[in-house]
């Protein structure tokens, strides 16, 4: 894994999380924890209706499409694909979802805050992808709320809608939501300190009811069996042999289910 600590920004957003600490606060938070070289890519063989999904590491997935379009979420500095993405996605909670020199061959970039201030609203199409996103709150560096810093960006093609929570800090509320609409796939933080805790976050897979969770901002294997722990009271839990999944709607799970996949 890429151990490399970065000066990065502690978060929350509607109400204030208990007590992380504020010691923990001054702290490198989000450090991204994977191995000194990316898990090799293998470019996707898909069918019409299949989507691959790849983790790298961190919150970053790649994500192919049947027409060929790649996909990086919470794209940075220090974790990324071996190819270069037709689109990265950022977020701005700290420097390990975001990047100020992104690879000049990438042709889309959706960051998901607005330098400006203010909510951001994304809707493309590129190929056979549609992107849209649901704006949350963070909580900066003086404990106060920074609305619509966060988004969880929704990527559907081949009939799927993958949601990737990004860096989450707070329950969803109804209209969150009623936005988001159906997910298939919820890429979900399970860190427990620096994003939602994770009794909290569990309470949001639970109002999403996607029938694929799949784990990511993992940091230990600690952090996740504590996740994971938890989870098992209401969901199975299945683990990958590999960091990549190929998904369609005919192989989703009748009933909800976690996939732990390879990394960290």
């Amino acid at each position: 894994m890429f151990m490399h600590a970065v000066r990065a920004i502690a978060a929350l957003a509607f109400i204030a999380l208990p007590a992380l600490g504020r010691a923990a606060e001054r702290q490198d938070p989000c450090p991204p924890l994977l191995s000194s070289a990316a898990p090799r890519i293998i470019p996707a063989a898909l069918g019409q209706k299949e989507v691959e999904l790849t983790f790298v590491g961190h919150a970053t997935f790649l994500i192919e499409t049947p027409g060929g379009v790649k996909i990086a979420t919470d794209y940075n500095d220090y974790i990324r694909p071996d190819v270069v993405p037709d689109i990265a996605t950022m977020n701005k909670a700290h420097s390990t979802h975001y990047s100020n020199h992104p690879d000049p061959g990438i042709k889309l970039i959706l960051r998901g805050w607005n330098p400006e201030g203010g909510p951001i609203h994304h809707d493309v199409r590129y190929g056979d992808m549609r992107i849209r996103n649901v704006t949350t709150n963070i909580r900066n560096w003086s404990g106060g709320t920074e609305y619509d810093a966060n988004s969880i960006f929704i990527f559907e093609s081949a009939g799927l809608c993958i949601a990737h929570l990004g860096h989450l800090h707070h329950e969803l509320t109804p209209e969150h939501l009623a936005q988001l609409g159906r997910v298939d796939v919820v890429l979900v933080p399970v860190d427990g300190s620096y994003t939602l805790d994770q009794e909290g976050m569990f309470r949001v897979l639970k109002s999403i009811n996607a029938p694929l969770m799949i784990p990511m901002h993992i940091f230990s294997d600690a952090t996740l069996e504590r996740f994971l722990s938890l989870a098992r009271e209401t969901y199975p839990v299945d683990f990958s042999a590999s960091n990549h999944v190929t998904l369609s709607r005919d192989s989703l799970p009748s009933t909800p289910r976690i996939l732990v996949l390879q990394g960290r």
